[in-house]
């Protein structure tokens, strides 16, 4: 078991209910590094940014342990060139920022902290100096309800400029941690508080269970004083020079495997079947080269029944070659039509005759699906990822309609595979692979032949509450040493 594994366990075995706290710092604890670092190389590259914020910048970077009077300062000048811009910009920014640079920051090690306080109904809040547009999209991502932020003066929907109230910086988060642990009845002598930044010191006194995340030398030093836990986690934003040269590895194993696929079409004539052992065969090299173990449960159902409709939870491109690795042969899938540019994988795709949808085109995306179906009632089953796209976090997305119809106009049955940690080994919009273990459960088929159209968006939300549950609630692998 990993540390964070550890703790997960040692939080579950402890208190319920909201009396117990959990309060996360955002910047270098949530995320890998800080999301203000994003929002001033989006404006150095606008050319927005003006001499004095980016003097401000080079301070900040040169002197990141200020005290709270220089932080209400730096923050109060940050805000200077927002007076009279309107609250929805600067909603609308973040989100941006969030969608393109910093949605893929968030640390797996916090996901699973968060959602093992959520389980037993903790109070769980985000205590962050940063303002509340920039924490917003995370807390919505990890079903945070209370935010502790630094608070932006609006006055008729439009931003002054300035501050108001105290900033949520050393002592100021420390303060607001209490004020709301008192409105909230929360106990802080049974609660738990996360953070990495020196300037967190005191906020951490206040809760009984402190946890120093990727610690600053003087975090560290207290923590070792005062008996804190410490937990380090992989970095995000950058991988690992040793990850670069085993995904460089990854893809020329593929490539390899391609050649001699290519040379079997051209000597037999069976460009299908080629194409299969290339999807099989390349998966297994990628996987094995770049470091990703596959624990699979439940692999029977894979095969109790073909040909059937496999949805698949969509966190990564990695998840394609974890399916082509399982499912072998005799599959197509439902693409976006970006999917057939790939390297690599892209003319493997295409050479199994996948269908590639325009997301933007309904109309073509309608037409895109019927194919699908003549494909199932021609033998071959369907892989289709019902959220439609990957997800920035771990979090499972709302399910579409489309891999129901399939399965409901062919008669043939739906196979739920559940995916877990391929956002850990290949964050979303990366095609670097980092070693890791993804785990697979593939669930029992479902038959769909008694549904009605009418009752399909009941049909959809029990799929959904099924692969929710079971991400939730994982079932332990025999591999598993904790397993009974």
């Amino acid at each position: 078991m990993t540390a964070v594994d550890t703790m997960v366990a040692a939080i579950e075995a402890g208190a319920r209910g909201p009396a117990v706290g959990a309060f996360f710092d955002f910047d270098g604890t949530l995320i890998d590094g800080y999301s203000a670092a994003a929002y001033f190389g989006d404006r150095f590259r606008r050319r927005e940014m003006t001499l004095t914020e980016a003097m401000d910048v080079a301070h900040l970077a040169l002197h990141p342990d200020m005290d709270e009077a220089g932080f209400a300062a730096a923050i109060g000048r940050s805000l200077a060139p927002w007076s009279g811009h309107s609250e929805q910009e600067i909603i609308d920014l973040w989100l941006r920022l969030f969608r393109s640079k910093i949605g893929t920051r968030l640390f797996p090690e916090a996901w699973k902290l968060v959602k093992a306080h959520q389980r037993m109904g903790h109070t769980v809040a985000i205590a962050s100096s940063a303002m509340r547009y920039q924490v917003v999209p995370f807390a919505e991502e990890l079903g945070i309800g209370h935010l502790l932020c630094t608070r932006v003066a609006v006055r008729d929907g439009r931003l002054t400029g300035a501050i108001e109230g105290p900033t949520l910086w050393g002592n100021g988060k420390a303060e607001a941690v209490r004020a709301f642990a008192q409105d909230h009845d929360v106990d802080l002598s049974r609660s738990h508080g996360y953070a990495n930044g020196n300037e967190d010191i005191a906020f951490l006194r206040v809760v009984r269970q402190a946890v120093a995340v990727n610690p600053k030398r003087m975090l560290a030093a207290t923590a070792r004083q005062e008996g804190w836990k410490v937990l380090r986690f992989g970095r995000r934003r950058k991988a690992s020079n040793l990850a670069v040269a085993r995904s460089v590895a990854a893809y020329g194993a593929l490539a390899a495997t391609s050649l001699g696929g290519v040379a079997y079409a051209v000597a037999t004539g069976k460009k299908r079947r080629a194409a299969e052992l290339v999807s099989a065969v390349g998966s297994d090299a990628m996987l094995a080269v770049s470091g990703i173990r596959v624990d699979l449960q439940g692999e029977e159902h894979l095969w109790a029944h073909r040909p059937s409709v496999f949805l698949f939870n969509h966190q990564s491109n990695v998840d394609a070659y974890v399916l082509l690795k399982l499912l072998r042969r005799g599959i197509v899938a439902v693409a976006k039509k970006e999917a057939a540019h790939f390297p690599l994988l892209g003319q493997i795709m295409r050479a199994l005759d996948f269908a590639f949808i325009d997301r933007a085109n309904t109309r073509d995306a309608i037409e895109a699906l019927r194919p699908a179906v003549d494909r199932l009632r021609a033998g071959l089953s369907v892989v289709i990822a019902p959220e439609g796209t990957r997800s920035f976090t771990p979090r499972l997305g709302r399910f579409k309609k489309g891999g129901f119809h399939i399965a409901m106009q062919a008669g043939a049955p739906i196979v739920p595979v559940v995916l877990r940690n391929t956002y850990e080994v290949m964050p979303r919009d990366s095609l670097l692979f980092r070693p890791g273990t993804v785990q697979v459960c593939a669930l029992p088929p479902i038959d769909v032949t008694a549904w009605r159209g009418e009752d399909l968006d009941d049909h959809v939300a029990d799929v959904r509450s099924l692969f929710q549950r079971t991400l939730d609630d994982w079932p332990r692998s025999r591999t598993d040493p904790a397993h009974d």
